[in-house]
């Protein structure tokens, strides 16, 4: 019954993606999905990787093996950057999300080396800088995203080196967690060039075909019982740049 109930939701349900973030008032804009349908010579510019997520479809977990799960599918680098400062609070501007699709928000960075506007994404390692989730009783972070009208935000490590990084925001929603399978990964990704005199730089960093298992206790998770807590799945926060 509740797999069934999940789908149908899953049907019903008309996805999001992140259509623009602001960094003191300043607007960028992310990638629409109907990038798809522009002309190759009109295609809009955006700081947003753009995907094969025409459908507002999700990364399933049995796809986190693969590069998909980097940018979403197929995912290209954005051809624009937002620019911030390090210790800056970054605002993502969701077009909608569902209210039955609970789960955490997590954010990572990947330094690029260079031009992020040419970097692919198994090329881009993850370290993670904030994340959110459950909050009490019925209540998570999504339903958090959905009263501010669709927003969330993060602040970015406040000695941060400056350069380029990809960010990437990603909602994981559990409403078919219960299953095997069963949970969403709705990653969006952005090119983001950080000025300022920070010094510290992620060491390492992960590949996005290492960062979740389908088995992980914060992916295969059964929303329809009692609990206290949520185990949040891939690495570490980082606080070297705090």
């Amino acid at each position: 019954l509740l797999a069934l109930t999940a789908s149908i939701l899953d049907k019903a349900a008309a996805h999001g993606f992140v259509r623009g973030v602001k960094v003191n008032g300043q607007w960028t804009a992310g990638s629409d999905p109907v990038w798809y349908y522009h002309p190759a010579n009109s295609k809009p510019v955006t700081a947003g990787w753009d995907s094969l997520n025409q459908d507002l479809g999700f990364i399933s977990p049995s796809a986190f093996q693969s590069n998909d799960i980097n940018c979403h599918k197929s995912a290209t680098a954005g051809k624009a950057y937002v620019d911030a400062k390090a210790g800056d609070n970054i605002e993502f501007y969701w077009n909608t999300w569902p209210d039955s699709h609970k789960g955490p928000i997590i954010n990572y960075i990947a330094p690029c080396n260079g031009e992020c506007t040419s970097q692919s994404p198994g090329n881009l390692r993850w370290t993670k800088i904030s994340q959110s989730g459950f909050i009490s009783g019925n209540t998570w972070v999504t339903d958090e995203l959905i009263k501010k009208n669709f927003t969330s935000s993060t602040i970015l490590p406040r000695n941060l080196k400056a350069g380029n990084y990809v960010i990437r925001h990603e909602i994981i929603a559990l409403h078919g967690g219960v299953n095997d399978d069963g949970a969403q990964a709705y990653p969006q990704c952005l090119n983001l060039r950080v000025a300022g005199s920070g010094s510290a730089s992620p060491s390492g960093g992960v590949a996005g075909t290492s960062l979740y298992k389908r088995t992980d206790a914060g992916i295969r998770f059964n929303l329809y019982t009692s609990f206290s807590s949520y185990p949040y799945p891939g690495p570490a926060v980082w606080t070297g740049g705090n």
